[in-house]
């Protein structure tokens, strides 16, 4: 009687890939996509739970995971905790992905282009989700699925938890997991989110940096009053804002705060973006080399230290000009920060530096919650394990960034459930996350669906050291 071959580590990537050879990981990303995940928009809360019960509790179910749901009132959507207790004695690993996406914006999409209808086109998808994050926690959700139709086991237990607000700011996540630590306790976290360094670098990062909003306004009078009659007689509030920004950020982009920056780049972080460059993509914009902090290399500008940005501003109005002086004007700023920055000190920073260049009359306004800055151990073993299993599948090493250049609720694992954190997206910097065309290079999750089903193999299948 002839008997089934022995379950192997290339049996597994085998059969994650026979699941996008298929066609089924299309159709399974392209149903998931269809549902307008906004949440955002509070017409789509009904939207939002039937990810859950229709998508993924379902898949749960199948692969011999328990499912408990969690609610918090300041959360737009549930919290679905999946988990496969295999031996109390062997290590948990913990995996975060998010079933929430931004607004459509489907008036902006290229023509043939819908943002809740999948298409393929050049060897992308095209869809809200496909790169942040359903396209993401689908590849890593089909790679768990082929080592279990291997062996029949991971050989670690696993945690799954999925949330529906992230792109709100994840509100209610920190309290629960903080009130419910030990539900959500492990040894480690892995997930799936943001880009790769480059469309053609497989990456690893370790955390996020910090961000945080600035909201400057100068507010004078009511009303317009007319330039010709009034101008060199009353303090124009674009001015001074303008001079508030300039003595932010210099002209070529540098912050001037120092207390917004790191003061410098810790040594290991230095050598780990020694061997990192950037790469642009076809579609990508430009890299303005002259831009940024003086004296460090675009990597180390993006991963290891601060940027203070200029994302809107208003005065007047530029659409119908009434050739008058602005009653008032406002912008909103925004810092990305290492862990290295103390939050605590940025505003009164500000502040002194504002009044310093005598610009008393600019406000800083309150802005909403910020995303805290984290990062792991850059040398320890989960990370060697990961890099190594990553190596051992594509024939060459992965970049390892210390922390993403965005934003995640990173800390809420590093800090509160004291978890080593690495990240493996399965995206690139030109995916459109965000804005119009998002899409996700089918390659991109070909590679994806290998690398995961490795490192899935190896974590319950720990190659010798």
């Amino acid at each position: 009687m002839s008997r089934d071959p022995a379950p192997t580590r290339e049996g597994a990537i085998a059969a994650a890939l026979r699941i996008l050879d298929s066609g089924r990981f299309e159709a399974d990303l392209a149903r998931r996509v269809a549902m307008p995940t906004v949440s955002r928009e509070a017409a789509h809360g009904s939207d939002l739970q039937a990810y859950l019960d229709r998508e993924l509790v379902p898949v749960f179910d199948r692969l011999g995971f328990g499912v408990r749901v969690f609610r918090r009132d300041d959360a737009p959507g549930a919290f679905l905790l999946a988990s496969r207790i295999e031996e109390p004695g062997l290590p948990t690993v913990l995996m975060y992905g998010h079933g929430d996406v931004v607004t459509g914006l489907a008036e902006k999409w290229s023509p043939g282009l819908s943002p809740f209808a999948m298409t393929e086109r050049d060897g992308c998808w095209y869809g809200r989700g496909t790169a942040d994050n359903k396209g993401q926690h689908s590849v890593n959700l089909a790679a768990i699925e082929a080592v279990l139709a291997q062996g029949g086991a991971l050989g670690f237990n696993l945690k799954v938890l999925t949330e529906m607000g992230e792109e709100c700011g994840s509100p209610g996540l920190a309290a629960l997991v903080a009130d419910e630590a030990q539900v959500f306790a492990a040894d480690m976290l892995i997930a799936s989110d943001g880009p790769r360094i480059g469309l053609d670098q497989p990456t690893i990062f370790l955390g996020a940096r910090g961000c945080m909003d600035l909201h400057l306004e100068v507010v004078a009078r009511d009303g317009y009053h007319h330039s010709g009659n009034w101008g060199g007689l009353l303090a124009n509030p674009a001015v001074e804002l303008a001079h508030a920004i300039a003595a932010l950020i210099g002209p070529t982009g540098e912050c001037l705060v120092p207390e917004l920056t790191p003061g410098t780049i810790p040594d290991d972080v230095r050598q780990a973006l020694s061997r990192c460059t950037i790469q642009t993509a076809p579609g990508d914009p430009g890299l303005d080399a002259w831009w940024g902090a003086p004296g460090l290399t675009q990597a180390e500008r993006v991963y290891g230290w601060s940027t203070l940005e200029v994302l809107e501003i208003e005065a007047g109005n530029i659409a119908g000009p009434l050739n008058a002086i602005p009653p008032q004007a406002r912008a909103r700023l925004q810092l990305r920060h290492p862990v290295e920055v103390d939050t605590d000190a940025v505003l009164p920073a500000v502040r002194r530096r504002l009044d310093d260049a005598g610009l008393h009359r600019v406000g800083i306004v309150p802005a909403g919650a910020a995303f805290p800055a984290s990062r792991s151990d850059l040398d320890n073993e989960w990370v060697r394990l990961v890099a190594a299993s990553m190596q051992r599948t594509l024939g060459r090493p992965p970049v390892i960034l210390p922390n993403l250049g965005g934003s995640l609720p990173n800390t809420i694992f590093t800090d509160t459930l004291g978890l080593p954190t690495i990240w493996v997206p399965h995206s690139y910097p030109g995916c459109g996350q965000h804005g119009a065309d998002e899409h996700l290079p089918i390659g991109i999750a070909r590679e994806g669906l290998a690398i995961m089903a490795g490192i899935f193999w190896d974590l319950g299948h720990p190659p010798p050291a």
